[in-house]
């Protein structure tokens, strides 16, 4: 019992501000440093793609359409996601009240931390737009079989916020509080060194990862298609970002709707939950007027329309020598009976105004074979024919 207790008073009270933020690697001319906010952001990529590859196969997407995709949506979604955090925290670079006192060549430094997802997702999906119309398959197909993949990528990317000691909460006396540094720039002013704050960075983390197992659980029970899912996932992060976000006490930008000012952030998850929630009931109350593909009209494969006629008939194809065959086709090297390559052959005998007309079956008896019309079989004279007339027109 007391290794027990000695156990447990031995486990921090707090979470530790982090004592690595990357490495350097030497180069000739210098050295190239490797940010650990950058490897979070890269890692949950990464992982991201992964889960994605996994469900597009699923859905019988061309094999390898998801890179080609996603080599226009990552760019894409770094540069919507860099613009949205200049946007929304404007101050470090056009400086306060846009007094010109910013330093605007840290816009491109993304290595220090700062992407807004708002701006990722929506430029982000307009990079995989791009990308689906050059692979043919649809947009909101892709959206669908990505949403679990988003939330773990950004489940794994927010550990760069710790990495960095940014974007943390208020203060709190809670045993899981988090330590920053208090010669770190992003400490509060004024504030006691030993104060600790509560780590929204691990509140989103754990609330996206939470938000991929449910995605996958409903996916599976109730097949959402046709963008539902995606919407979803907006309505799952978006009922979490608001709670998390208004904790945050980093500088953003403040804007004053009905009577209340909060963050830039907060009013745009509430907007995007309410659009997401419209979305998602309006395509669930609509009856799908197409088959369920991952593919855009006419940009199916060749196999899908070579085999797929209606369920129960057979298909009629023409072979190689012109006959029909019924439910297959006939391999050109198959032999073909004496009986069966005269059955085909035109009645040489019959006239121009006879070639359409039906054959009869002959008739065998001890009187002899009549041809079609009545008229004496050809042949021989006196001899009688006891096979088959051949067909007239020479195919059925």
């Amino acid at each position: 019992m007391q290794s027990v207790l000695h156990m447990a008073a031995m486990v921090p009270v707090s979470i530790p501000s982090p004592d690595w933020s990357g490495f350097d690697i030497p180069l000739p001319w210098g050295s190239l440093r490797i940010h650990a906010y950058a490897l979070c952001i890269l890692a949950g990529i990464i992982a991201g793609l992964w889960l994605t590859s996994v469900r597009w196969a699923r859905r019988g997407a061309p094999e390898g359409s998801v890179w080609d995709i996603a080599i226009w949506a990552i760019p894409f979604g770094i540069i919507g996601g860099r613009l949205y955090h200049v946007v929304s925290s404007p101050d470090a670079y056009f400086g306060p009240g846009f007094d010109g006192t910013g330093d605007l060549s840290l816009i491109p430094q993304i290595q220090r931390g700062g992407l807004g997802i708002w701006g990722a997702v929506l430029l982000g999906a307009v990079g995989a737009w791009i990308g689906c119309r050059r692979a043919g398959v649809k947009l909101t197909a892709f959206l669908d079989a990505a949403a679990p993949g988003l939330l773990l990528a950004q489940s794994i990317g927010r550990w760069g916020n710790y990495f960095n000691q940014e974007l943390f909460g208020s203060p709190t006396t809670l045993p899981w509080g988090l330590q920053i540094d208090a010669d770190n720039p992003n400490f509060p002013p004024g504030m006691p060194v030993e104060t600790l704050f509560h780590p929204t960075f691990l509140y989103e983390s754990l609330w996206n990862l939470a938000g991929v197992a449910i995605l996958l659980v409903l996916d599976r029970r109730f097949r959402f298609r046709r963008g539902r899912l995606f919407w979803l996932y907006a309505i799952y992060y978006t009922l979490g970002r608001v709670w998390i976000e208004a904790m945050r006490i980093d500088d953003a930008e403040q804007i004053s709707l009905f009577g209340i000012t909060a963050r830039l952030n907060v009013w745009t998850s509430i907007f995007v939950l309410l659009v997401a929630l419209i979305a998602f009931v309006v395509l669930g109350l609509r009856k799908p007027s197409h088959p369920d593909t991952p593919f855009l009209s006419g940009r199916q494969p060749a196999a899908d329309d070579a085999g797929t006629a209606d369920a129960g008939s057979a298909a009629v194809v023409k072979d190689d020598a012109g006959t029909a065959a019924a439910g297959g086709i006939r391999h050109s090297d198959s032999p073909v009976s004496d009986s069966e390559s005269r059955g085909n052959l035109p009645d040489n005998q019959s006239g121009p105004g006879d070639a359409s007309a039906p054959a009869e079956a002959s008739k065998e008896s001890t009187g002899g074979s009549t041809s079609v019309g009545g008229a004496p079989a050809a042949g021989a004279p006196g001899h009688h024919a006891t096979g088959s007339a051949p067909e007239a027109g020479g195919t059925k």
